[in-house]
């Protein structure tokens, strides 16, 4: 398969609303998801430039006191660490849309917006009869 071909059914999976590159999530195109990307890891490495030295170094001590710094980076225990365990999250969370397919994680998300400390979002679903069709998590092949 040419690159030039490669390229085209990205972009066709792209404006199906899958993301295709890592960090372009929301664009509606190859293109504009490469030109999101891009600019996110420029703003990442503008915001450290921008705090400089000391700045990051009070946000690794912030997280090694528990605090978590970076969205995503629940549980990090320094600031690269939190950064680290964002990015893997949400690739991880992209893996995840990519094998069960955008119609399977949405509906995925749904049973677990329906979770509460009380009880699980199947088992929400299931008392208050709300459908939930797990069939559509299961992994698709395009």
């Amino acid at each position: 398969m040419s690159s030039e071909q490669e390229r085209r059914e990205l972009d066709e999976k792209a404006r199906r609303g899958e993301t295709v590159v890592p960090g372009g999530t929301g664009g509606k195109s190859l293109d504009s998801q490469e030109r999101l990307a891009e600019g996110r890891s420029r703003g990442g490495q503008t915001r450290r430039e921008q705090m400089g030295t000391e700045g990051n170094h009070e946000l690794d001590e912030k997280a090694r006191r528990g605090e978590t710094v970076v969205p995503g980076g629940t549980g990090g225990k320094s600031l690269d660490a939190q950064e680290r365990l964002a990015e893997g999250r949400s690739r991880g969370g992209q893996t995840r849309k990519e094998q069960m397919g955008t119609e399977g994680y949405h509906e995925m998300g749904r049973k677990g917006g329906l979770s509460t400390t009380e009880e699980s979002g199947g088992e929400r679903a299931q008392r208050e009869g709300i459908e939930i069709d797990e069939s559509k998590f299961r992994k698709h092949d395009d």
